[in-house]
């Protein structure tokens, strides 16, 4: 019998999970949609910028140390 307690504190566990899971899914979605309705229009206007794929962004190249 303990291992059928055990399955079903497990099967509970797995249920609150993935409720909170999915919870947290659209709360975040949610987010999503309201940070890119609002600046939408101020982007359209604007020329998007290149990406920056340098090692240390900001920072000055250092020639290497003989």
């Amino acid at each position: 019998m303990a291992k059928r307690g055990k399955a079903e504190k497990w099967a509970a566990r797995s249920a609150r999970l993935a409720a909170a899971l999915r919870e947290n899914l659209k709360r975040r979605k949610a987010q999503a949609r309201g940070r890119t309705s609002e600046p939408a229009a101020a982007a359209a206007d604007e020329k998007p910028a290149a990406p920056d794929f340098r090692r240390n962004p900001g920072g000055k190249l250092e020639p290497p140390e003989s």
